[in-house]
């Protein structure tokens, strides 16, 4: 399967929290969609310094979105699910 066969998907928390950098501030909102681009390419490494979350976390994975936000997605068979883009890992 390519890595642009796979969707992508919010858990509801995660596009509210998407809507409003949207809303709120555009370049953080442009940052979260250059990510989400990098990872339909390549899940797993590239651009926002990827890492594989540990503990609680296990089989998440961050990325950064600028020091104080991190992007969290977890990869299925067929789409990538966004759970987080506000803040660190909750």
């Amino acid at each position: 399967m390519s890595s642009y066969d796979r969707t992508i998907e919010f858990i509801p928390k995660a596009f509210k929290e998407y809507q409003n950098w949207i809303q709120t501030d555009r370049k953080v909102a442009l940052r979260i969609g250059d990510l989400i681009k990098d990872i339909l390419r390549s899940p797993f490494e590239g651009i926002g310094k990827p890492e594989a979350l540990k503990h609680q976390f296990q089989g998440y994975w961050s990325r950064r979105i600028n020091n104080e936000h991190r992007l969290v997605y977890k990869i299925t068979n067929n789409s990538v699910v966004i759970i987080s883009c506000y803040s660190h890992y909750q």
